[in-house]
C-alpha cells in the first residue's frame, strides 16, 4: 500500500506539472513551453493535429500541385522499372549459373569438341556456351584451312594424307576470338544494369527538386496569408517531404540491386577467363 500511494502521488505531480507546461489559447492552438517546434513535436507523436484532422498521405496527395504529382509518378515509375530489371536479371543469372555448371561438366568429360558442340543448343543461356562456340568456330576454320586439298576430294583420297593431323596456324588468333566472345557475353550480362545506377544517382535529386518546390509553395502561402502557423505551412512542407521520401525509396533499392548484379557479373567474367585459358590449353596440346 505504501508503494502504491507513493506511485499515485508521483503520477499526480507529473500530471500537474504537465498541465502547467501545456495549455491552449482561445483559438484552440496548442502552446507548449511557448515553442512552435515543441507543439509540432507533440502533434507528430500524437499522430493528429488540432488544426487539421485530415493529415494522411492520401489527403496530402489530393491537395498536391500538378508538378508534385508528376514528380511522384515519375519516381514511382523508376522504382517499378528498377524492381522489374532486378527480378529479370536475377532470374537470368540464376539460369546462366545453373547451365554453366552443367556445361562445364560436359566439357570436361568429353574427349571431342564436337561432342560439346552437340549440347550447346540446350544450354545456350550460359555465357560459357557462347564463348565456346566463338572459340570453336575459329579453331574449326583454321583446321579446315590446314588440311591438304586432296582430303575429301574424290572418291579415293590418299589415306596417309587423310590421316594426317592438322595443326593450328595461329593460336593467338584463337585467343583473340575468345576475347571477342567474352566481350559479347559480358555485354549481354551487363545489359540494363546501368539503368539501376542512373536511378540510384538521379532519384534523390528528383525528390529534392520536389522538396524545394514544396518549400517554395509554403513560403508563398506565408506571404499571401501573412500567417506562420502550422495550418498554413504544414501541408506544403509535408508534401515536400513526401517527395524526398519517394526519391529515397526509389534510390536505395536501386543501389542494392546494382551492387548485387555487378558482383554477379564479375563472377561470370572470372569464370569466362578461366574457361578461355582451359580452352586454349586443350587447343595447344592437341593442335600445335
Amino acid at each position: 500500500m505504501g508503494l502504491t500511494a507513493i506511485a499515485l502521488s508521483a503520477t499526480v505531480n507529473q500530471i500537474a506539472l504537465s498541465q502547467r507546461r501545456t495549455s491552449y489559447d482561445p483559438e484552440g492552438r496548442l502552446r507548449t513551453l511557448g515553442s512552435p517546434l515543441a507543439a509540432l513535436f507533440l502533434q507528430g507523436v500524437a499522430g493528429v493535429s488540432p488544426d487539421s484532422p485530415s493529415t494522411g498521405i492520401v489527403s496530402l496527395l489530393s491537395r498536391a500541385t500538378a508538378l508534385s504529382i508528376v514528380i511522384l509518378v515519375a519516381l514511382a515509375g523508376l522504382s517499378v522499372w528498377s524492381w522489374g530489371i532486378f527480378l529479370y536479371k536475377w532470374w537470368t543469372f540464376r539460369r546462366a549459373s545453373h547451365q554453366s555448371a552443367q556445361f562445364l561438366d560436359v566439357f570436361r568429360r568429353s574427349n571431342k569438341f564436337s561432342e560439346v558442340q552437340a549440347v550447346c543448343r540446350s544450354l545456350n543461356d550460359s555465357p560459357l556456351v557462347g564463348l565456346f562456340q566463338t572459340g570453336y568456330a575459329e579453331l574449326t576454320a583454321q583446321l579446315r584451312q590446314a588440311l591438304p586439298p586432296e582430303v575429301g576430294n574424290g572418291p579415293n583420297p590418299n589415306p596417309r594424307v587423310a590421316a594426317a593431323r592438322p595443326t593450328l596456324k595461329s593460336l593467338p588468333a584463337v585467343d583473340r576470338a575468345l576475347l571477342r566472345g567474352s566481350a559479347i557475353e559480358l555485354n549481354k550480362l551487363e545489359s540494363h544494369i546501368a539503368f539501376l545506377a542512373t536511378v540510384a544517382s538521379m532519384a534523390p535529386f528528383v525528390g529534392l527538386f520536389g522538396t524545394v518546390w514544396g518549400i517554395m509553395n509554403a513560403f508563398e502561402q506565408i506571404g499571401v496569408t501573412g500567417s506562420t502557423n502550422l495550418q498554413a505551412v504544414g501541408t506544403p512542407i509535408a508534401e515536400a517531404l513526401i517527395a524526398t521520401a519517394a526519391g529515397l525509396a526509389a534510390a536505395i533499392p536501386a543501389v542494392l540491386f546494382y551492387n548485387y548484379l555487378t558482383q554477379r557479373v564479375k563472377v561470370f567474367a572470372t569464370d569466362m577467363d578461366d574457361f578461355s585459358m582451359e580452352f586454349l590449353n586443350i587447343a595447344e596440346r592437341n593442335f600445335t
